[in-house]
């Protein structure tokens, strides 16, 4: 794969990784008749969305590592 491709890619996961991250930090922090309209509000329940916040925090470091690891993946001459 030719370099730009790679850092093309590596960006890509790499930003997708860190809004996961700040989405599940949000599930965690924020109650559910609180959240944003784009995370799944829920009037009237006082809770947090944890099964959302643990697999939005495992999502991005997923896709975090795959963007580190497309970053130093070196191609055999």
């Amino acid at each position: 794969m030719p370099r730009t491709q790679r850092l093309a890619v590596a960006g890509i996961l790499l930003i997708l990784g860190i809004l996961a991250l700040i989405a599940g930090i949000l599930y965690f922090t924020v109650e559910a008749k609180s959240l944003p309209s784009i995370l799944g509000q829920l009037h009237g329940y006082t809770g947090h969305r944890s099964k959302r916040g643990i697999a939005a925090v495992v999502i991005g470091a997923v896709l975090l590592a795959g963007g580190l690891g497309v970053l130093r993946w070196r191609s055999k001459p």
